[in-house]
């Protein structure tokens, strides 16, 4: 007898319907085709344990597993509870009258108990969209899974539970998640605050018109001038997620498995901090079975690269084209996938090796040519892909420990919001352009246009600086966004005179 039984692969963030055809006939060997790596392959073992352990038995006949479509690869330990309820109903231990109305995905342990998996949001989509009643997964990531409405969504803890519930002897009540509730209710809860910042109001105008027109930022200053902390900061006055972003986010995190049990939509921007001595792969996705990177894990979100000379020189290399693309391409000989790569780049660093080059105080012992030497880890083309350029000075001490309030960081999203808003107006008839850093060159004249005045100082400081055509560009978005938080029609001198002084790293002798 042959018996099907539904699951899925995930490829990139997207998942692919995988059907687990089983069949039990003559002979006594186990074979299992379509493409399994080890991990599934090794499911013989874990699943002939859980069924002994329930009381029923692994058939001593031979036993064909196909998982269709052949040409897909599987992967993972996910397949474990389709191929056992596939050998139990072709074997005729149990009948599942429903088996095939369901897609069905969990890791088995040897006692029978269900493991958590990954890509569980993507699955569920895909089952909607198929049309399937329901999907049977481990208890454990129902909450991530029923943010998909329209779809049963049973969380069981055994296979016991899962055998009991399609023969129609258990009831299990689907579970069913408000999905704009949790998304509501999440959206203003953020761990830091820009009112705990004294000082650096500078700095924190640079960010915000970061967070307006989704720029790339790169600060430049001593140790312990609040760097890492402005950085932190910057998702609390970036624009609230919406709901299909949000989506798309958990997807990403979903396919990645850093979701964590029990977890449900991310509401929040993702901020992520990855060390410097992090790998080539790991920062953009890849590996043998390709993975999101920190890249993908920061759509929708912010980068942060800390201590960014610290960084290989090949690690800041790849990251060239996804700034450009908004997306990364992982290819292989017989797989390419895309991931998402939306996200803005935040970076710092120290001016030297000391970190007390240009210090108002303290004096940098950094020898002739030393500092030169460290600024050119950063290569000028990756620097060209960064809008803002700016420079940290240490906070004075009256200011340190002064008691006046200083501006909430709700109170400077409401303005980023306003700015957004007019680009989601400007760019409205553009899908792929949703903020002015993303403008591509030809929109740039079009939406960029300035008079004469600021013509002459733009070739002014082009001249002096020695600016490349992509930092033109650069100049212009900023300057764009400067007018859109001033709720300005045309870009005025003023706000072409900020958006220069946005370019520290490209004036002439800036490191000596």
């Amino acid at each position: 007898m042959v018996a099907k039984t539904f699951g899925s692969a995930v490829s990139g963030v997207d998942a692919k319907l995988i059907t687990i055809e089983v069949n039990v006939g003559q002979g006594t060997s186990f074979f299992m085709v379509g493409l399994p790596d080890s991990a599934v392959k090794e499911s013989q073992q874990r699943v002939e344990s859980a069924l002994k352990y329930f009381g029923y038995r692994m058939p001593r006949q031979k036993v064909v597993i196909n998982l269709a479509p052949a040409d897909i690869r599987k992967e993972g330990s996910s397949y474990d509870l389709p191929i056992a309820l596939g050998i139990l109903k072709a074997s005729e231990q149990v009948l599942f009258p429903e088996l095939e109305k369901y897609v069905i995905m969990g890791e088995l342990s040897l006692d029978g108990k269900l493991r958590p998996v990954k890509g569980v949001l993507p699955i569920a989509i895909e089952a909607r969209k198929q049309g399937f009643k329901g999907f049977i997964l481990p208890r454990e990531n129902a909450a991530e899974a029923s943010i998909v409405n329209s779809l049963d969504i049973i969380g069981v803890d055994s296979l016991e539970e899962a055998i009991n519930f399609l023969e129609g002897n258990l009831e299990i009540e689907p579970v069913v998640t408000d999905t704009r509730d949790i998304f509501y209710n999440s959206l203003e809860h953020y761990e830091f605050d820009f009112t705990d910042v004294q000082g650096q109001e500078n700095i924190k105008r640079a960010m915000e018109i970061a967070a307006t027109g989704g720029h790339n930022v790169i600060m430049i200053g001593p140790p312990g001038a609040g760097k890492t902390m402005l950085a932190k900061r910057l998702p609390s006055i970036l624009p609230p997620l919406s709901l299909q972003e949000a989506l798309e986010t958990t997807k990403i995190h979903s396919v990645a498995g850093r979701l964590g049990r029990n977890a449900s939509l991310i509401a929040q921007r993702p901020f992520r901090s990855p060390h410097h001595t992090i790998s080539d792969v790991a920062l953009v996705g890849g590996g043998g079975n390709p993975q999101p990177g920190e890249i993908s894990l920061s759509h929708n979100g912010v980068l942060f690269l800390d201590e960014l000379p610290e960084f290989k020189r090949t690690v800041l290399e790849v990251m060239r084209q996804p700034l450009e693309e908004r997306k990364v391409t992982i290819s292989r000989a017989k797989i390419s996938v895309d991931y998402p790569a939306n996200f803005m780049l935040i970076a710092s660093m120290n001016p030297c090796p000391c970190g007390y080059y240009n210090h108002p105080e303290k004096e940098c012992v950094c020898g002739p040519g030393i500092v030169q030497r460290y600024l050119n880890k950063v290569s000028g083309p990756l620097l060209d892909r960064i809008d803002l350029h700016v420079e940290v000075t240490p906070v004075k001490f009256d200011e340190m420990t002064s008691s006046r309030k200083t501006e909430t960081s709700k109170a400077i999203r409401d303005r980023v919001i306003k700015g957004r808003e007019l680009q989601v107006e400007r760019f409205k008839n553009s899908p792929e352009v949703f903020c002015n850093a993303m403008m591509p060159s030809h929109m740039v004249k079009e939406v960029c246009q300035i008079n004469e005045a600021g013509k002459a100082l733009l070739k002014t400081a082009m001249e002096r600086l020695g600016l490349s055509a992509r930092a033109y560009d650069r100049i212009l978005k900023v300057a764009r966004t400067i007018a859109d938080l001033a709720l300005s029609e045309n870009i005025k001198v003023e706000h072409l005179a900020e958006a220069i002084q946005y370019r520290s790293l490209d004036r002439e002798g800036w490191a000596g």
